[in-house]
């Protein structure tokens, strides 16, 4: 099969985005973003383009996406007035809370990846692999230093990749109280250092 990669999707792709990210992330967001017709309809208005790379087949249809993060902004985005639209003010305010625990201060120099969502049914042909070298070589093209990432520990298949990829671990953060609403316990810091040009 061959498999294109590039950045960002369309508005009528939005949907799609949003349900390939929802299904990837349900599992560690449903408590604080459920239902699910609420999550996808928060994660269809916030989910960025511009900080996505994009795996499609020869007819163009998406396979998968890779989110990134910069200083510029990052993947799932979204403000505080798009998560009251879907939410209310009260669920909007107490969910930005919480989510604020999951968020990643960029560092100088690292490209932050914002996770790899694979469609169900094109998991196992490599689309994960070819997405990972994509975020890579965007890095390497924007002159970055490092690649970082994060796995959760219920995500042991995910955390294999990325070391058959190169990526190291750097660190562990635990996730504490929160790990009954989140359905993880810890989360392992992995790098991979982009090479010179």
């Amino acid at each position: 099969m061959t498999v294109t990669v590039s950045k960002g999707f369309t508005k009528a792709e939005r949907p799609q985005a949003a349900a390939l990210f929802w299904q990837a992330f349900a599992a560690k967001l449903h408590k604080v973003m459920g239902p699910d017709e609420k999550g996808l309809a928060f994660f269809e208005t916030a989910l960025d383009p511009e900080f996505a790379l994009v795996a499609r087949d020869t007819d163009g249809r998406m396979l998968g996406l890779a989110g990134f993060k910069t200083n510029k902004g990052g993947l799932a985005g979204g403000s505080l007035s798009d998560l009251a639209r879907v939410y209310g003010w009260f669920g909007a305010i107490w969910r930005g809370v919480v989510l604020s625990v999951l968020e990643r201060d960029l560092q100088p120099g690292v490209f932050q990846m914002d996770g790899i969502f694979v469609a169900a049914e094109a998991r196992g042909r490599g689309i994960g692999t070819t997405l990972l070298c994509a975020i890579k070589a965007e890095a390497q093209r924007r002159g970055m230093a490092e690649v970082q990432l994060d796995v959760i520990d219920t995500n042991p298949r995910a955390q294999a990749l990325y070391e058959r990829e190169g990526f190291k671990p750097v660190g562990v953060e635990k996730t504490g109280p929160f790990r009954h609403l989140f359905g993880f316990s810890r989360a392992t810091k992995m790098s991979w250092p982009v090479p010179a040009a």
